[in-house]
């Protein structure tokens, strides 16, 4: 489920709150760092929980219009199409996602997230995609599936009052709503008739995630008196502290990542950190990282410590 691009990014921000800290508590910043990269996939859970929460306003809605007193055709024989939806209904009946949110204790339960949904599901009942779903005369799993998807990206995914929501849950999360929403439209692309749903896991079978998030993590913070000496070196006409923190916590990872991981490609190195730079440090700090580590790239391959093994990387 985790890209390489979203482990760097968690790791620099764990980085650059340890080195913010004025306690030198390493053990604590790697436990933190590894619950937030688990938080990421409560997020996604969240996500799945969605379909069926709206599902259920829905029906709500639909029983407390059959109550009117006056109640219409339209109030008394709904449109179900919705509400039948085979996508929302393989979530709903899905003992993985219910055991997986039940073991996380992940849920929509209480009033404030219900009254959101509600106001989610006014909105939703107002657009495009609902209408056209509801009276475009068209029935099937696939016209389901591709409801489902559109209606995440354009209701669900990009809801503000769900965006709101989760920003006064965690401050953090707000870097992985894209991450965890992509993974959401990922899983429903996958969902076939008459097959159980599959989940996906936070990190692939037999990958090296973790392993590579804990060594990044370590190796930046017990190799940061020779990175700084070199960006140091490297910097002559800067001083260390008119550089952003951002910037030479960035060239830290990236130099260590060089030195530490020698089966990823040096190029492949340079090109994440510049462009995490983009968006985690300032507008001219891309130009100037990639000046830098152009320049300690040559610097470390002269005194051969850039070695990569595996078929492309030896030169």
């Amino acid at each position: 489920m985790l890209n390489r691009r979203h482990l760097r990014i968690k790791v620099l921000q764990a980085l650059y709150a340890y080195f913010q800290s004025k306690e030198d508590n390493f053990r604590r910043t790697e436990n933190e760092l590894m619950l937030a990269i688990e938080r990421i996939y409560d997020l996604y859970i969240y996500f799945l929980l969605t379909f069926s929460e709206v599902k259920t306003i829905s029906e709500n809605r639909m029983e407390e219009k059959k109550k009117k007193i006056r109640p219409t055709e339209a109030d008394l024989n709904p449109n179900r199409k919705f509400t039948n939806n085979e996508i929302v209904r393989m979530l709903e009946e899905s003992r993985e996602l219910r055991t997986i949110s039940e073991e996380r204790k992940v849920n929509w339960v209480g009033d404030e997230p219900q009254e959101m949904f509600r106001k989610i599901y006014l909105q939703m009942e107002e657009s495009e995609t609902f209408f056209e779903y509801l009276n475009n005369g068209q029935e099937g799993f696939e016209e389901d599936k591709a409801f489902a998807v559109e209606l995440f990206r354009t209701e669900i995914a990009n809801s503000e009052l769900l965006y709101n929501y989760i920003e006064e849950k965690s401050i953090h999360w707000m870097d992985d709503i894209d991450l965890a929403c992509s993974m959401v439209l990922k899983t429903i692309k996958t969902f076939e008739k008459g097959v159980d749903i599959c989940i996906l896991p936070l990190y692939k079978k037999d990958d090296d995630e973790q392993e590579f998030v804990r060594e990044l993590l370590r190796k930046t913070i017990s190799m940061n008196k020779e990175n700084e000496a070199l960006i140091d070196d490297l910097t002559k006409n800067w001083e260390l502290d008119r550089i952003a923190k951002m910037d030479i916590i960035l060239m830290k990872m990236a130099i260590t990542e060089l030195q530490i991981f020698n089966n990823i490609p040096t190029k492949v190195t340079l090109n994440e950190y510049i462009e995490i730079s983009k968006f985690y440090s300032t507008p001219k700090s891309n130009g100037f990282i990639n000046g830098i580590l152009d320049k300690a790239i040559g610097r470390l391959e002269e005194e051969k410590k850039i070695l990569k093994i595996g078929r492309g990387l030896i030169k």
